[in-house]
């Protein structure tokens, strides 16, 4: 990269060497109107000759040299997956900013990887961290003014892509276990927890079956649920080691396959989730009652996207998947389930 001092017209589509300065007397202000590595575009030519300026210093790029902004703006097309948009570069900096409501997807391991060139910064949430429409997921610059071909070409070759996958309209079906709750000695209180929390997702409710705690008795309403096109299956109560509690011998006898029973978040240790076909089947822990947000909601915005997670995926739970129980609750902008 070489400086070159050249007329105005010839300046048009070159970088600015420094930033140009404007002093308005009348207003007072004093400060840069174009900045360093700003490329000059015709109609800048106006402004710039009512600051009496009739030269520019440029800066000519070598043949193996990358502007910030059209460096940034290709990595930004390479990654940029669907449910999201790509801002127009500034200053080397491009952000992917949310379409709608869903869950974000991407590989960490391949941020890192272009991270490991320190003239790139790309910064983002968590995987799997649940965004609303606007929401900015990543932002990235490039710290130079240039940076060379083989240094983009090495970040493209890295092949991270990032991705909304928004929620499925899920139906679900309630099987809510134990007879003190099937004889009204205790009132149900997770129905209209569970309505909400499938509201948000865009799902909704086919109803509710009270099983009481016999083993045949739970795995019929779980399949009449099935039968009846649900597409998720909740299973609420008798999960932990009581001689009583059935609800996860009759999960796994109405499911084809166990994802795993039992993960590393607290509240909710004791979940359990397998597979009927496509169809997902949940054991949710009694603390899913009385807490308002657990390890069921780590998994419910994966199972409304499309995905389940694998007992490996779970198993790296335990890293972040302590609630805090803070005072004034924030999640899902919070800590709990950051790194699942």
């Amino acid at each position: 990269m070489r400086k070159k001092t050249v007329s105005l017209d010839q300046a048009i589509g070159h970088i600015l060497s420094h930033d140009l300065t404007k002093i308005d007397v009348k207003t007072g202000f004093k400060g840069a109107i174009f900045k360093k590595g700003h490329v000059v575009g015709q109609d800048d030519i106006e402004t710039l000759r009512s600051m009496g300026r009739e030269h520019l210093t440029i800066l000519e790029l070598e043949e193996d040299e990358v502007h910030e902004d059209d460096a940034a703006s290709a990595l930004g097309s390479a990654i940029c997956g669907r449910g999201l948009k790509l801002t127009a570069p500034s200053e080397g900096r491009c952000n992917l900013i949310a379409d709608f409501r869903g869950l974000l997807y991407f590989d960490p391991d391949k941020v890192h990887l272009i991270n490991c060139d320190s003239d790139w910064v790309v910064v983002t949430l968590y995987p799997y961290t649940m965004v609303e429409p606007g929401d900015i997921v990543a932002g990235f610059r490039i710290l130079p003014l240039v940076i060379k071909k083989a240094q983009l070409e090495r970040a493209l070759h890295v092949g991270a892509k990032f991705e909304v996958r928004a929620y499925k309209p899920l139906k679900v079906g309630l099987v809510t276990t134990g007879r003190e709750i099937k004889s009204g000695i205790i009132e149900d209180a997770f129905r209209p927890k569970l309505e909400r929390k499938i509201a948000y997702f865009g799902g909704s409710l086919l109803g509710q079956n009270m099983a009481g705690d016999d083993l045949c008795e739970i795995e019929e309403a779980i399949q009449n649920f099935l039968d009846s096109g649900a597409d998720l299956v909740i299973c609420t109560g008798g999960m932990s080691v009581d001689a009583d509690d059935n609800t996860p011998r009759a999960i796994a006898q109405a499911c084809d396959e166990i994802k795993f029973k039992g993960i590393p978040a607290l509240p909710g240790s004791m979940l359990m989730v397998g597979m009927k076909g496509q169809k997902v089947i949940i054991g949710a822990p009694a603390c899913v009652v009385h807490d308002e947000w657990t390890s069921l909601d780590l998994i419910l915005p994966r199972i409304f996207a499309g995905t389940i997670p694998s007992f490996d995926e779970v198993r790296k739970f335990g890293v972040g998947g302590l609630c805090r129980r803070c005072e004034m609750c924030t999640f899902p902008n919070c800590s709990f389930g950051v790194k699942a």
